[in-house]
């Protein structure tokens, strides 16, 4: 497909260091920031996601955060609407779409033709669905598939999330199990330049830790507190999420502050590492590690020397 949609994107697991670097990386490039996280899409919701503040961004545009409230739902077939559209928008506008997170189901519906088909769909279960993919992993998921249709299973490949939650989806709402087979295929609409931001496990575990602490400092109990004022309870998926949680079970008794704590903590950890793990599964990504290219400058030059030369190499191939 000629004139495809160049677009960066910059990804890594909880806590590596993605927003100082996108944003610069924005600036120079003269780009507009999409976030690919599926918490930061909350409102009130602003200590417990990391969200980006509005003095850190610089006066560089940030798209889909704060846009629904948290007793909404918000399935990964909304962002891949919302976020093409914009995508869109941006590039007409002669500006660089950037789309920055580490939502792998969101990163994914952009880089991958993921067809969200209306039959025998039911938004209720892919929500579920997708909740147990970021709680729980890819392989749990597929155990599931598993159980429900070992022939079925066989036909689809285990890393492919897409078609292993639609294939349960199908059959959790009384639908026939069809021809699995097709892997995901790139989406042609785009350039998609990949780069995936790492550092040593043991630091980046420090740092999870850190900013955890740093959270409680800057006010995760009262953040938390409102939300529960507001109405919001825990059964709601984004009071789901690592952070939140664990907080209003310390609220309602049933761990101490302390455990709380370091069931954040240790629940990152786990995240990190599971990110990692679905990171990999990208084609022809840069891996950057922080820890050896220490200076933003640096970061910034590797990053743009690898989509210049990934752009060339594209056009040789047309």
């Amino acid at each position: 497909m000629e004139n495809k949609i160049p677009i960066l994107i910059l990804t890594g697991p909880t806590a590596v260091g993605k927003t100082d670097l996108s944003i610069k990386l924005a600036k120079i490039l003269e780009g507009e920031i999409i976030s690919a996280d599926s918490m930061q899409i909350y409102r009130y919701m602003d200590i417990g996601s990391a969200k980006v503040r509005p003095e850190e961004m610089d006066g560089v545009v940030h798209h889909m955060i704060d846009i629904v409230d948290p007793q909404e739902d918000f399935s990964v077939s909304e962002f891949k609407e919302k976020a093409e559209a914009i995508i869109g928008d941006i590039h007409s506008r002669g500006k660089f779409p950037i789309i920055t997170g580490g939502t792998g189901l969101y990163l994914n519906s952009i880089l991958f033709d993921m067809d969200f088909g209306q039959s025998q769909a039911d938004p209720q279960i892919r929500k579920e669905l997708e909740d147990i993919l970021q709680e729980r992993g890819l392989d749990y998921l597929y155990s599931l598939l598993e159980d429900i249709s070992p022939e079925t299973a066989k036909r689809i490949h285990k890393n492919n999330a897409k078609r292993v939650m639609r294939a349960i989806e199908i059959f959790k709402s009384g639908g026939s199990l069809g021809d699995f087979s097709n892997d995901l295929k790139p989406n042609e609409k785009y350039q998609a330049h990949i780069v995936v931001l790492n550092r040593d496990r043991s630091h980046l575990y420090d740092r999870i830790n850190y900013r955890v602490d740093l959270m409680f400092d800057q006010g995760l109990l009262d953040e938390v507190k409102d939300l529960h004022e507001r109405g919001y309870t825990k059964d709601m998926t984004s009071m789901k999420g690592i952070g939140y949680k664990e907080v209003l079970d310390y609220f309602d008794g049933l761990i101490s502050l302390e455990d709380a704590k370091n069931s954040i903590k240790q629940s990152s950890r786990r995240y990190a590492k599971r990110q990692i793990t679905w990171f990999k599964r990208y084609p022809h990504a840069l891996w950057l590690d922080l820890d050896e290219v220490k200076s933003i400058d640096d970061q910034v030059r590797i990053i743009r020397e690898f989509v210049a030369n990934q752009s060339i190499e594209e056009e040789g191939d047309i």
